[in-house]
């Protein structure tokens, strides 16, 4: 089992067919799940799924609702956008990594999978995620 960092393939081609909305205000929900390190996620993950996810005090399955901190923006030939900081309070959990997703109580497609590299452990404190600077070389989401 290995997770890989990578922008999902399907996202590539559903933003390309119109299924994506990232600007704020559009009704879209978008989540952050957290994982154990025997799930199978990466490029040619599709969806969301309860699999490997992981489990513990302060964590609630599906995950939690991101905010957008950033809409849509360019900066050169480059577009991005970002998310706010997501923290799972007096949370006792270990993850491996992540999948950003749209929820729509259905299909719930796969943004992009995060991978922390080593197992992050919280033993009743807080499980945060910092999203990288919201730029064009950096932010959680790019198209250049």
């Amino acid at each position: 089992m290995a997770i890989s960092q990578a922008m999902c393939t399907s996202f590539k081609k559903d933003l390309l067919d119109g299924t994506f909305n990232f600007s704020s205000g559009t009704g879209q929900v978008f989540k952050i799940a957290l994982y154990t390190d025997s799930a199978t996620l990466g490029a040619a993950t599709t969806a969301y799924t309860s699999s490997d996810e992981v489990t513990g005090t302060g964590y609630v399955a599906l995950g939690k609702t991101l905010t957008i901190s950033t809409n849509p923006t360019t900066s050169g030939t480059t577009a991005y956008l970002d998310f706010a900081d997501v923290t799972w309070s007096s949370a006792s959990i270990t993850a491996r990594g992540a999948l950003i997703y749209m929820y729509n109580g259905g299909t719930n497609p796969a943004v992009a999978v995060l991978d922390f590299g080593a197992d992050k452990t919280s033993s009743a404190g807080d499980f945060k995620i910092v999203m990288p600077t919201a730029d064009a070389s950096n932010a959680i989401i790019r198209l250049a």
